[in-house]
């Protein structure tokens, strides 16, 4: 496994409207991307511990918070440790207002404006590792970019990394977070998420951060043989749902924790 430096300091973009003005107003039943079952995650796999060095931060010690996450994380059942590292080294708190910086590491979603939050780190570690337990993909698409935090916990993790998001100003958003992070194995699309990246298919895995009634029979053409799509699904009740394509038309599917992500949506957001 590559070895990964800690990020040198950046500060997260201030907003002079403020975020109320941004419509950071909190989560709400659907608004939210977290777990809501106490289940836990069993291991997926082992890998050296990186020890990261000081960073900077908006006031607070991002360092001790972030191992302070990673140490819950492992307590909740997180245990590949190729996760563990990548999210010690993505510091979250460059992913959300700054006037939300000291939650960041929180065991929380947190509001992103436009109705969207960031996930929980226990649900990113989760659906990571989900795709993780039979081998380490090499091509993988995220449907629901967002702020772009989980783009950049994959691409410590794998090879290449393709995320589409619907709506323009988080696109934008994340597009200049993981530009100043220098993480160039990331390629983002404006479009919708439903119709995947079809170009640019076939996926070893497909991570979708929205939750549709039924997940789009497109997004699971585009998985290769073998590989893997995690999503939730549902609408009042949901659950995450970890399907293998196991031929041209066949596929394995496996029910695991009940969710709460905001609705995936058709159509794109200037």
């Amino acid at each position: 496994m590559q070895l990964v430096r800690p990020y040198p300091c950046l500060m997260a973009a201030r907003d002079p409207r403020g975020a109320a003005a941004r419509g950071l107003q909190g989560i709400t039943p659907t608004n939210s991307n977290t777990r809501i079952s106490a289940s836990r995650l069993h291991a997926t796999g082992n890998a050296p511990v990186v020890t990261t060095g000081a960073t900077n931060n908006l006031g607070l010690n991002s360092e001790r918070l972030r191992e302070a996450m990673i140490k819950r994380l492992r307590e909740q059942g997180i245990t590949d440790e190729r996760i563990l590292v990548a999210m010690q080294v993505v510091p979250r708190h460059l992913f959300v207002d700054e006037a939300l910086a000291s939650r960041a590491y929180d065991d929380a979603a947190l509001p992103i404006g436009h109705g969207q939050t960031i996930s929980q780190p226990w649900v990113v570690a989760r659906m990571i590792a989900s795709v993780c337990e039979q081998q380490v993909p090499k091509r993988v698409l995220e449907v629901g970019t967002g702020c772009g935090y989980q783009a950049a916990v994959m691409a410590q993790i794998f090879p290449q990394v393709y995320s589409v998001e619907r709506i323009r100003a988080l696109y934008d958003m994340a597009k200049d977070r993981l530009r100043t992070l220098k993480l160039t194995k990331v390629r983002l699309a404006h479009s919708d998420g439903s119709d995947g990246w079809a170009a640019a298919a076939p996926f070893d895995a497909i991570i979708v951060a929205a939750a549709g009634i039924k997940i789009p029979h497109a997004l699971l053409l585009q998985l290769s043989e073998g590989g893997v799509l995690i999503a939730p699904e549902g609408g009042v009740s949901q659950r995450l749902v970890r399907i293998e394509r196991t031929g041209v038309e066949s596929f394995q599917r496996h029910e695991l924790e009940e969710v709460r992500f905001v609705p995936l949506r058709a159509g794109v957001q200037s």
